[in-house]
């Protein structure tokens, strides 16, 4: 369900008010872009970009293209590309690896191994490129996301992918604070509820990191030099 003119008429009205409130007191301020990104695409597996699921959200008729354009963006320079996936093995008994999750929202429809746990083969991930399992809303929360960007030498997370309210949000909270540059690209995030999208977008670019619209984060990718190495030394060493 796509939000509606008035929806978007008030959202807008409200931001514009809150805008000045936090400006006022100092948000809003800009992180900006570093010198070495990676693509973090979050949850663009099946249950989530297809229909016929709990999970299934809105809006995949822009995501899906966008992410396309990223990862072409990306890859022309060899910039690192993670895919994350919220997945169990063993969704059922006493050493469930859900934790206590399922009892709000259904991820025992989510199983390692499924057809409904693998990357949208419309944005398949490269044989080089990482795909996480995780088992929280965050990318980094329990996996080795932020030691394997480390490693790349990477110092700005571009984002995609979905739930706005839920694993992308959680995403770029903790990238801001593993030491991460956040930026949110507009056209590639999405979520299930009207006006969710729009709502935590103004707050992740008032509080934890940059929101960009596609076009920006593409003639960035485009001005950036070339990843050298898959493995960078640092210099000094």
């Amino acid at each position: 369900m796509e939000t509606s003119k008035e929806i978007k008429e008030a959202l807008e009205k409200i931001f514009s008010a809150d805008s000045q409130l936090y400006q006022g007191r100092g948000f809003q301020r800009r992180i900006g872009y570093g010198k070495r990104p990676a693509l973090v695409n979050i949850d663009l597996a099946n249950a989530w970009t297809r229909e016929g699921n709990p999970f299934t959200c809105d809006g995949m008729d822009v995501i899906i293209p966008a992410t396309q354009k990223l990862l072409k963006a990306a890859r022309a320079k060899n910039c690192p590309v993670v895919f994350t996936c919220t997945a169990y093995v063993s969704p059922e008994g006493p050493n469930s690896d859900m934790g206590l999750w399922h009892y709000k929202i259904p991820v025992e429809m989510l199983r390692v191994g499924t057809e409904w746990t693998q990357i949208d083969d419309r944005i398949k991930p490269l044989p080089t490129e990482q795909v996480l399992i995780k088992k929280r809303a965050s990318g980094f929360h329990g996996t080795y996301l932020a030691g394997y960007l480390r490693s790349m030498g990477v110092d700005t997370v571009i984002v995609t992918g979905v739930t706005m309210t839920g694993c992308v949000r959680h995403t770029v909270e903790d990238a801001i604070a593993e030491g991460f540059r956040p930026i949110v690209v507009r056209e590639a995030v999405g979520d299930r509820i009207a006006g969710a999208v729009e709502w935590n977008l103004f707050d992740i670019d008032a509080k934890f990191g940059d929101v960009e619209p596609l076009e920006n984060v593409l003639k960035y990718l485009r001005d950036i030099e070339p990843f050298e190495s898959c493995n960078p030394v640092p210099s000094e060493w």
